[in-house]
């Protein structure tokens, strides 16, 4: 009678630990996300399909710019690395699958061990021995050696979907890495092309600066003759040739700008510094009839950056629920199946087969402090995906209403521009005309030229921009991954 009480009560306080052991805490409440709105502007429209689909071999139209960028998606070191983060996510995937499955080892382990004289062991052995049911080769001898080969597997059945779950966030995170490799696609699509615009923007500022070297040269001559017949001063010939020093200066500046955004599309191509290729001048470069930014919407969906973010969030709730689950007693079974012998010459003798099955629940006790410190690590990272999310969705609405913007109101100052300069062309020929007839003083024709090279260099700068506008808003929908 006091026997099975001692066993009831000695059960109850198991149940009672196990119990204590599954208590987990208040569930998560995520923020709740803003409402996007319908369309970008009313300028965009609702209803267009966004450039961001377009394949970046059909959107740039320059065939050595497309050439430069497929040659930056094969060697780019960036890209390089994305794709080993996705093979090192995709390995994750195979560790979780695997763990779902049961272990199965094949073991070959060999031992000794004496036995004291006053031991259980020692003595049950002896005893044994003296045994008349004991034949000579089934004595133990002393010490005593102890020789096992044969298969052990382990199982750890899944009961609260702790094991399922940690899969589904390593798949997720496998998806979320691919959409990371996309988004470093996409990304260096748009740097190849920025820098190759900016390079021909640098060539075109080069033209122009040298035709100005050789007007300023021809004004300088003809200042000096100006000088000797006595209608200038020594004055003049000095403005005229400190115009011409500072525009040969800006020369050398433009060059060294050539080499730098040379030897930055090298590096993105994953090359060695290079001369580069290059196709029309920047004025004959042809600019899009239409930008089309579709809907919000398709915007959510192209981008990976938003892509990568969402299924981030996704792995992270899927990672809560993992961390949630090991407050639950996690049950194990453990077989084995072999031959184990004291004796190497009867190891693989029928009668020396040996099976076992073990099979255990286990619950956090003491160790619950850790459980919960996993889990409240697991709801603020989740929590901090969740601000990434918005993040992403609210940077990629900012940057694309930007990029319209900047389309329009650039195309607007190139307009201008271009008829800026031509009133500034007329203005310096008619100083030249009016110098040689002696109505127009030096600092007039200097101050004419001057200001034809800074409207001609801002006309350059800002036809580039153009063009750096447009790049920006087919990255910013998500072009250029494909």
């Amino acid at each position: 009678m006091h026997s099975d009480k001692s066993n009831i009560l000695y059960l109850f306080l198991i149940c009672l630990l196990t119990l204590g052991g599954c208590k987990v805490s208040a569930p998560v409440h995520q923020p709740v996300a803003a409402k996007m709105p319908d369309s970008f502007s009313q300028r965009a429209g609702a209803d267009s399909v966004s450039i961001g689909y377009m394949s970046w071999k059909e959107f740039f139209a320059d065939q050595y710019l497309t050439n430069l960028i497929d040659t930056a998606l094969s060697n780019n070191p960036d890209v390089l690395i994305a794709i080993q983060r996705v093979e090192r996510a995709r390995a994750g995937i195979l560790a979780r699958k695997g763990a779902l499955l049961p272990s199965l080892d094949v073991v070959a382990k060999a031992g000794v061990e004496k036995f004291g004289d006053y031991t259980m062991n020692g003595v049950g052995n002896y005893d044994t021995n003296l045994s008349e049911n004991i034949s000579g080769d089934r004595r133990i001898p002393t010490p005593t050696p102890d020789y096992f080969l044969g298969l052990s597997s382990s199982w750890e059945i899944d009961i609260w979907g702790k094991l399922r779950n940690q899969k589904k966030a390593a798949y997720l995170h496998f998806l979320a890495s691919e959409k990371g490799r996309y988004l470093v696609k996409t990304a260096l699509v748009a740097q190849v092309a920025s820098a190759y615009y900016e390079l021909l923007g640098l060539d075109y500022e080069l033209e122009i600066i040298r035709q100005n070297i050789q007007l300023q040269q021809k004004a300088v001559e003809l200042v000096e003759v100006q000088k000797m017949a006595g209608r200038v001063t020594q004055l003049a010939v000095q403005q005229f040739s400190a115009q011409l020093l500072n525009t040969k200066s800006l020369e050398a500046q433009v060059q060294q700008k050539i080499v730098a955004t040379t030897n930055k599309l090298n590096l993105l191509m994953g090359r060695y510094p290079q001369t580069i290729a290059r196709g029309n001048p920047l004025m004959e470069q042809a600019l899009p009839q239409t930008i089309q930014a579709g809907i919000p919407s398709g915007m959510l969906r192209r981008r990976p950056d938003i892509r990568q973010a969402e299924l981030s969030l996704a792995a992270s709730k899927a990672d809560i629920d993992a961390a949630k689950a090991a407050y639950f007693p996690s049950l194990t079974i453990s077989p084995y199946l072999g031959f184990n012998s004291f004796n190497a010459a009867m190891l693989f003798n029928p009668a020396s087969i040996a099976y076992g099955l073990l099979g255990g629940l286990t619950a956090p006790l003491l160790n619950r402090k850790r459980v919960k410190s996993v889990y409240n690590q697991r709801v603020s990272v989740s929590k901090e995906a969740f601000y990434e999310y918005q993040k992403a969705i609210l940077a990629g609405f900012s940057e694309t209403v930007t990029s319209l913007e900047s389309i329009e109101n650039y195309r607007r100052v190139t307009e201008l521009k271009e008829q800026q300069v031509d009133v500034l062309r007329q203005a310096a020929s008619t100083a030249n005309d009016l110098f040689v007839a002696g109505f127009a003083t030096y600092l007039e024709v200097v101050t004419a030229q001057r200001n034809v090279l800074e409207a001609e260099l801002q006309l350059t700068a800002t036809k580039k921009q153009q063009f750096l506008s447009i790049i920006d808003l087919y990255r910013a929908l998500g072009g250029g991954w494909e």
